[in-house]
């Protein structure tokens, strides 16, 4: 239910408008919550009607666990031609901000969903649930209680041993409603009282064993300022704010099942004007990632990663900076559908959405991330050459680009060996490549500076290869990037990978940061792009070809940034094959 306790529910949006009672049957994931809904509007529940809502708490931003609650509360609603309310479910002043609440917002459009007129605040209702606090008092069904924290917890007892009474449990109505007014007032001190519901202190689940559903906090709120110095508990304003909006289908994750007759009992003993049903689904969990909001503002406040929007960050801000897409994750919250038992999802999944996604969207252009500078003897001096270089090589309607190929120019480090292995298909001493769409280009001879190290390559070209063809159909089997050294921009370039090592790293008995992967982020200064690449607006995808998938970012002190979003292949997968065949 709340976003700073539960990672959300499954699914994606579905085909708009199915008709009343009509569940969508394809060959896709099981959904259950699409079939209890379905079954529910073909029993007439609800006067036809389905109303959902994602309800965060404005106390931190959204992750993608919480992507799954918003594409299927936006995503059942608009299947079955219903709504879907924003509400911010904020009765935590402490921890609560603006600034999250924007953040929220922009990331809910972002994934392409609108809640149209529909935001609401739990602190809409405050002076409602005030009044429906007072209803449970002069029913008898809560009291005002002065024991301290530390005491409440004591009396309460556990799994193994029933509660005990408070000695407060005895006030009269009068004397409690006089307390609570004063508690309104602002007369007494925080934690001095709280209001608590009269249930069961013996009952076996204890969450009804009299939780408190008032406390005293002299803390501004972010929209009501100082009106108020107490504030309803969360279990006590959630399920009643579903009911003021008329929710049907109140959507959560499994760890609120035992709060679920909690939240029925304030239902059943108080005047409200709908009763949403409350269904509970596995949340999600990934591999190599952390989805606690408490350890992830963690990292942001010891500077592990550079803020809520670092690209390493499971965060929606952060995966939208790296390059994600909204419609890869829709489609992976899709394809992993809604089970009823908490699991683990491998983030390669996530990664194989992202790839298939931008495969189909990004434009090929090359880059060389550590140049190397290659200089072909025989090409004149001065002259340049003009080649037309497909943007979507299987799709060449697409559109075209204009490489300049000149006397000089860069290809990576990496695609040079001076003593190259057996089957080594890139540059080496006599080895002839082709420069991709240009020419064949054969290495003879490298230059070295002072220490020794490899600084240029001279090479000559086969000016019948112009075009990449081979003349007289020789097979050359390496194929390289480059960019002209003529041309070139510079660019900074941030390779992100996955921020943690191991499969688990909120493993029970150990420290999260014990698992930090050192090699999540690696910077680079002095790339050489495409000019084309300078012209790239923030939050635009390309394909630097045979390196993968990057996306434009913010200059940074005048340069072209890009973060790489993620590489062609698998790479984790070949390692995790390796870490497996060694152990």
């Amino acid at each position: 239910m709340s976003d700073s306790k539960t990672e959300r529910p499954d699914s994606a949006s579905a085909p708009r408008g199915a008709a009343a009672g009509e569940s969508r049957q394809d060959s896709g994931p099981a959904n259950f919550v699409r079939e209890r809904i379905a079954s529910d509007l073909a029993a007439g529940l609800n006067d036809g009607r389905v109303a959902t809502r994602f309800p965060p708490e404005p106390n931190g931003y959204l992750h993608i666990g919480h992507a799954k609650s918003i594409c299927l509360n936006f995503g059942m609603a608009d299947e079955f031609a219903g709504t879907c309310n924003l509400r911010f479910d904020d009765t935590n002043p402490e921890a609560e901000d603006t600034e999250y609440v924007d953040a929220i917002r922009e990331d809910v459009r972002w994934l392409g969903f609108d809640w149209q007129e529909r935001e609401f605040f739990a602190s809409d209702y405050f002076e409602r649930l005030y009044q429906f606090a007072i209803e449970l008092i002069k029913a008898g069904k809560a009291y005002v209680c002065s024991l301290p924290a530390d005491k409440v917890r004591e009396y309460r007892g556990n799994f193994y041993q029933p509660g005990k009474d408070s000695p407060d449990r005895g006030r009269s109505i009068e004397e409690n409603l006089e307390l609570f007014a004063r508690m309104r007032a602002g007369e007494f001190a925080d934690g001095q009282y709280t209001l608590r519901a009269k249930i069961d202190m013996q009952s076996a689940n204890l969450n009804l064993r009299d939780p408190p559903i008032y406390r005293i906090k002299r803390v501004d709120h972010h929209r009501t300022g100082n009106a108020w110095p107490i504030y309803p508990m969360y279990d006590f304003a959630h399920g009643l704010s579903d009911a003021l909006e008329g929710i049907t289908h109140s959507i959560c994750t499994l760890e609120f099942e035992d709060h679920r007759p909690l939240y029925d009992w304030f239902l059943d003993n108080l005047e409200v004007p709908a009763r949403p049903q409350q269904i509970e689904f596995a949340r999600l969990n990934l591999t190599y990632t952390v989805m606690s909001k408490r350890k992830l503002a963690q990292l942001v406040r010891e500077r592990l990663v550079d803020g809520w929007n670092d690209p390493r960050m499971p965060t929606l801000c952060g995966m939208r900076r790296r390059g994600y897409t909204p419609e890869a994750i829709r489609a992976f919250v899709e394809r992993i559908g809604v089970a009823k038992r908490d699991g683990v999802v491998d983030v390669s999944l996530l990664e194989h959405a992202v790839r298939e996604d931008l495969n189909a969207r990004c434009p090929r252009l090359m880059g060389v991330l550590r140049p190397l500078k290659l200089t072909i003897e025989n090409f004149p001096a001065g002259r340049s050459e003009m080649i037309e270089a497909p943007l979507f090589p299987d799709e060449p309607e697409r559109g075209n680009r204009t490489l300049r190929l000149t006397r000089t120019v860069y290809v990576e480090r990496d695609d040079f060996r001076e003593e190259a292995p057996r089957k080594w298909f890139r540059l080496a001493p006599g080895k002839e490549v082709r420069l991709r769409y240009a020419c064949l280009v054969t290495c003879t001879d490298v230059v070295r500076d002072a220490d020794g190290n490899v600084v240029e390559l001279l090479c000559r070209w086969d000016p019948e290869s112009l075009g990449g063809k081979s003349p007289d159909g020789r097979k050359v089997k390496g194929t390289l990037h480059w960019v002209s050294a003529d041309h070139a921009i510079d660019a900074e370039i941030r390779l992100y990978d996955r921020l943690f090592n191991v499969e688990n790293p909120a493993a029970e008995g150990h420290d999260f940061h014990e698992f930090i992967n050192p090699d999540a982020l690696e910077v680079i200064t002095d790339a050489k792009l495409e000019p084309r690449l300078g012209e790239m607006s923030p939050g635009e995808h390309v394909q630097f070809e045979r390196l993968g998938y990057f996306c434009a970012d913010q200059p940074h002190e005048g340069m072209t940034v890009f973060n790489r979003t993620i590489g062609l292949r698998d790479s984790w997968a070949k390692l995790e094959k390796k870490l497996k065949a060694d152990s």
